[in-house]
């Protein structure tokens, strides 16, 4: 016997649609709901019944948890997409605020360390994964989207289809990147477990692609093989990229398009991190050492 399907409220369709009218993605509806959902958890009644007062003092609840920035700012932003968008009440969130996130510097790795992660690296699809995300830049959510057909030998280019933002854009395909995938993907032929016009990195099922979880636990296992102390994820790797190329004098616009990034400021920042840029720049104290 079929087990009954959880029914949906009217409310909860009703931002479900909305939401989908927007062409929200996926991760921010599931976070919206979610935000939701705690709400309604703190509230123990509707959360369309809520007033003024409940909103502020669900935020004050959060803050007395211990919530991040992060994770309140987003919870603050879904709950405004429900309230403005979705019961068209923009003035209950009047009292609700974002908080100001600490501004940290990225976690970047030299190049041996870079080296000593991927050579630790448990098996050959996620040694060529690593491999490719520290070689392009491309966010972990974007190299488990890759296909076969992105990748043009021909031009040295790899396409991303809807990054970040909903926009397509070419990441650099080195030769050494490109052998790199070339191995993999004979081995992976040859073992079934890569489709034709499939994914480059697929799931154990070869119709879904790698997750961005088992890239994330990946990492993290070859960090602690290759005795490295510093934390590290996938966009680790990012920041390594971006941080070398700016050591290595890529003009900075360049890097931002590699990125994909909107703005300039946020590629700016790896100047900050960049050792080798900063050892070039001549202190003011040596001018007067020698005036």
């Amino acid at each position: 016997m079929n087990a009954p399907h959880p029914t949906v409220s009217p409310l909860r369709q009703r931002m479900l649609e909305d939401m989908r009218m927007r062409r929200l993605a996926p991760k921010t509806q599931t976070a919206y709901i979610r935000a939701v959902r705690r709400f309604s958890a703190y509230l123990h009644r509707p959360p369309d019944t809520a007033t003024v007062e409940d909103l502020r003092n669900f935020q004050l609840h959060l803050v007395d948890e211990g919530t991040s920035p992060t994770t309140l700012n987003a919870t603050i932003t879904g709950l405004k997409f429900f309230c403005e968008i979705t019961l068209d009440r923009s003035e209950l969130t009047a009292k609700m605020q974002p908080v100001h996130l600490p501004h940290t510097l990225p976690v970047v790795l030299s190049r041996e360390e870079v080296a000593r992660l991927i050579a630790a690296t448990g098996n050959l699809k996620h040694q060529t994964a690593l491999s490719l995300a520290y070689g392009t830049g491309l966010r972990a959510s974007e190299v488990v989207s890759l296909k076969v057909s992105d990748i043009d030998s021909q031009r040295m280019t790899l396409r991303v289809e809807q990054g970040k933002g909903s926009k397509d854009r070419y990441a650099m395909l080195s030769p050494i990147l490109l052998e790199r995938l070339r191995v993999w993907w004979r081995v992976a032929r040859a073992q079934g477990k890569m489709l034709d016009g499939g994914w480059l990195f697929p799931g154990l099922n070869p119709i879904e692609p790698l997750t961005t979880r088992q890239l994330n636990r990946a990492i993290h296992m070859a960090a602690d093989a290759a005795n490295i102390d510093k934390r590290v994820s996938m966009h680790t790797l990012r920041h390594s990229f971006a941080t070398h190329l700016l050591e290595q004098k890529v003009d900075i616009r360049v890097i931002q398009v590699l990125l994909g990034h909107k703005k300039l400021e946020t590629t700016a920042m790896y100047a900050q991190v960049a050792t080798d840029v900063l050892r070039e720049v001549v202190s003011p104290l040596k001018q007067l050492s020698t005036a």
